[in-house]
């Protein structure tokens, strides 16, 4: 009787086990309650081959980069909803409000008005992280009008009005503004830390920099000043160029000029997502940043294979602070996607017989293709960084044009809810991947 009683008694248990590992399991697959913080970095114009040719170049063919070790991939689709490939400005509206808009939008409609999120609210993902209270920042390398990070903010006929933007990106309350553009806070005839008085663009008479004083806002102009921020500071304009923090132009007209690939005083995308994760980690409610390394898609459009590759270098880097800080911070999603290919780039690796290291490369490849070295048209060829047995390899950079292309963008994810992203995932998709990780919820049907 006894024995019958204890065997009774352990299927009783186990059977009560399995209902509980099965409720267990169940709860810790439901995407309602995984909510947490976002860092949605765009590094603009990038395909699978932009990031080849910066692995190839910076760590060799066995090297691996910090996108390369994020957890989650997905073929990206990027159409907008009247053409095949999508604009800079039209994409960064459908990561921001979910739906799909004409080329030309800059967060209106056809009809010009404020296009209505996935949400059901004429209001874009950051608009309603501003709402809530959250943690707010836009990240620029290029001036802070860029559409990339703008349309998460601000809303434009078309997006050339960029003095109407940059007041909007400044009255919208988002916390922190890091990126270049001086000229567009300023009224014609003042002169600022970076631009001078006839660079100043502004015709409306309004200092935005003293008009973000006002708001609270500390403004900081270099790398050393964003570096000694307090460590309580809640509110910061960054802005570190008069125009962009990179020069894209020819790899021979900056030679030309003596310039720079970038501005040498400004910080890096990966020092403004350090300092911009230390203020607006400070938030309770959370926080959601919007990083773009805009250098990686002018540079490719000006078929400048250098500052194109270093620009996704760049990018790379501040992939991997993002990534640093999810170790520490788990209720942390990281989501990466660009919306097209900048320049059509692909690299072009032959043996050295084919390419010698001490020889110029051809201008052109058999089809006509442009073909660039490490400094231009008919220069020395890019070698790369060793592979295991320490053998570098020389290769070119070959062009399809000088525009964007649909291309073969690849959109990553890790941490927090990074299991979400589908394995083909399309544009509209990155906002509800966001929404649910920063709400805590599916988004709500219109």
């Amino acid at each position: 009787m006894l024995k019958k009683f204890n065997t009774k008694v352990i299927v009783i248990a186990v059977t009560v086990l399995v209902a509980i590992l099965a409720c267990t399991s169940q709860n810790s697959g439901n995407t309602n309650s995984r909510q947490g913080n976002v860092i949605f970095i765009h590094p603009d114009g990038t395909s699978a081959s932009h990031w080849g040719a910066a692995r190839m170049l910076y760590l060799g063919p066995d090297g691996r980069l910090n996108w390369d070790k994020m957890s989650h991939l997905a073929v990206y689709l990027g159409h907008m909803k009247n053409q095949l490939t999508a604009t800079s400005n039209a994409g960064a509206v459908t990561h921001a409000t979910g739906v799909k808009v004409n080329a030309d939008s800059f967060g209106l409609d056809e009809s010009f008005q404020p296009v209505v999120a996935f949400s059901g609210q004429s209001k874009t993902i950051m608009e309603e992280a501003i709402a809530a209270r959250k943690g707010t920042a836009i990240i620029n390398s290029g001036m802070i009008h860029e559409p990339g990070t703008g349309a998460f903010v601000a809303k434009a006929g078309n997006r050339r009005q960029f003095a109407e933007i940059t007041k909007q990106i400044v009255l919208s309350g988002v916390d922190v503004i890091m990126g270049g553009g001086e000229m567009w806070y300023l009224p014609k005839g003042t002169a600022g830390r970076h631009a001078t008085a006839e660079q100043s663009q502004r015709q409306d008479g309004i200092n935005l920099i003293e008009e973000a004083k006002s708001k609270g806002y500390t403004v900081v102009y270099t790398r050393d000043e964003l570096l000694k921020l307090p460590a309580n500071t809640k509110k910061v304009l960054g802005i570190f160029a008069a125009d962009d923090t990179y020069n894209d132009a020819p790899e021979e007209e900056l030679k030309k000029q003596n310039l720079p690939l970038y501005v040498p005083t400004a910080p890096t995308v990966a020092e403004m997502l350090e300092a911009t994760l230390k203020i607006v980690s400070q938030n309770s409610n959370g926080f959601f940043i919007v990083l773009e390394e805009e250098g990686s898609d002018n540079f490719c459009n000006f078929n400048h294979a250098a500052g194109c590759i270093e620009a996704v270098k760049r990018a790379d880097d501040a992939v991997g602070v993002a990534m640093k800080f999810i170790e520490k911070n788990p209720n942390t999603l990281l989501v990466t996607a660009a919306d097209s290919d900048a320049g059509g780039l692909e690299v072009v690796g032959v043996t050295e017989a084919d390419f010698p290291l001490d020889k110029p490369l051809p201008e052109k490849g058999e089809n006509g293709a442009p073909w660039d070295g490490k400094q231009g048209t008919a220069t020395l060829p890019f070698v790369s960084a060793p592979d295991r047995q320490g053998k570098r390899f020389p290769f070119a950079i070959a062009w399809a044009g000088l525009g964007d292309f649909t291309g073969s963008i690849v959109s990553k994810a890790h941490g927090l809810n990074a299991d979400l992203l589908p394995n083909t995932v399309d544009n509209t998709d990155i906002y509800q991947l966001i929404y649910r990780t920063l709400f805590g919820k599916e988004v709500p049907q219109k």
